[in-house]
């Protein structure tokens, strides 16, 4: 009885305040269940099955997932979906989601779902959860944190939607050295961050090969992957907070290579490391192949395109580059980001 209570009192206090657009996704931990999601409206979406079941965590994980929340959502991509646990000795333990076909170096072996998807679809695309979106485990009827290996015949319930604390529409980045980063919302517009090292070249990040030209291919607590190369390609960027760059190990090429834009928070603000806008409720994948939510609205708001200003011209699509060219991005000045939407603007 005293852990329901706690639970119960940790879910009402951790649990953000969201709006009535939510995605429920309920993950049966048994091989052959379906996968769902609940729309807003009610209506439940068939996306998929469950093939394989966890049988462990996966610590030490990947140095960011330490700057999620426990029992949230802690990377949303179109080739995984990493769970936080916890956090031990510095590093994040983890449960993943992954395709069952899919190149996902941050899973190991026995400690993922594998669902019968196509990566870039489904949980990995037009339902793919927020970064920071709870996690509970739903038991005989009751659910509590995730807070080790579901159990077979558990169910794994992560709930997504657009908090009511995020008005924010994109995010321009001036892509040289000392370059604003900057949101623009509801409330207007306002510096976040300076951009210590800017973005010039496009490199071979694997699940680029998931995701279209101008598409968000990853987002966790510490990175934002965009695709520069079609579907079926490899190319792709990164824009990581400086925090990351400068304390993880395997972001060391961050400082050598072009492919990597450095970020960092204004003097006296917080690190922008698992926090809003940017590294917290921020970006997904979205819709591609046969994906499709049930509103028309929804289906194309929650696939955020990211565009280009090309030595100070208009906004325009990124230039297509694949594989690893070092100087493919270099008359790139401005990116933009658009943060996914489930209302028509004329609504909001």
């Amino acid at each position: 009885m005293k852990r329901l209570l706690l639970t119960l009192a940790l879910l009402i206090i951790c649990t953000p305040s969201y709006s009535e657009s939510l995605i429920e996704l309920r993950i049966p931990c048994k091989v052959g269940s379906e996968v769902t999601a609940m729309m807003p409206s009610g209506e439940t979406v068939k996306i998929g099955t469950v093939e394989m079941i966890p049988v462990k965590t996966n610590w030490p994980a990947y140095t960011a997932s330490k700057w999620a929340a426990p029992s949230s959502v802690c990377a949303s991509a179109v080739n995984a979906v990493h769970l936080l646990v916890r956090v031990e000795e510095g590093r994040g333990r983890i449960i993943s989601l992954v395709p069952s076909v899919t190149v996902a170096p941050a899973a190991v072996q026995g400690a993922f779902f594998s669902l019968g998807m196509p990566a870039g679809t489904g949980i990995f695309g037009a339902f793919a959860p927020l970064t920071g979106s709870r996690v509970t485990v739903e038991s005989e009827g009751v659910e509590h944190e995730l807070d080790d290996v579901p159990l077979e015949g558990d169910t794994l319930v992560i709930r997504s939607g657009l908090p009511e604390n995020a008005p924010y529409y994109m995010a321009d980045i001036e892509n040289r050295p000392g370059g604003r980063v900057i949101v623009h919302g509801r409330e207007g517009s306002r510096v976040i961050a300076r951009v210590m090292r800017p973005v010039k070249g496009v490199g071979r990040f694997g699940g680029s090969i998931y995701q279209n030209r101008g598409r968000i291919r990853a987002s966790h607590s510490g990175v934002i992957d965009v695709a520069t190369s079609p579907r079926d390609t490899v190319g792709g960027i990164q824009i990581m907070p400086l925090k990351h760059a400068l304390t993880s190990p395997e972001m060391a090429n961050a400082w050598l290579l072009t492919q990597w834009m450095i970020i960092a928070p204004l003097p006296g603000m917080p690190d922008l490391e698992g926090n809003a806008p940017l590294f917290k409720n921020a970006f997904v994948p979205g819709a591609q192949l046969g994906d499709k939510l049930p509103d028309m609205w929804s289906h194309y708001g929650r696939r955020p395109l990211v565009l280009c200003r090309r030595n100070g011209g208009n906004w325009e699509r990124l230039p297509e580059v694949s594989g690893r060219v070092d100087d493919g991005l270099r008359d790139v000045t401005h990116l933009r980001l658009y943060f996914p939407s489930w209302n028509e603007p004329a609504g909001n």
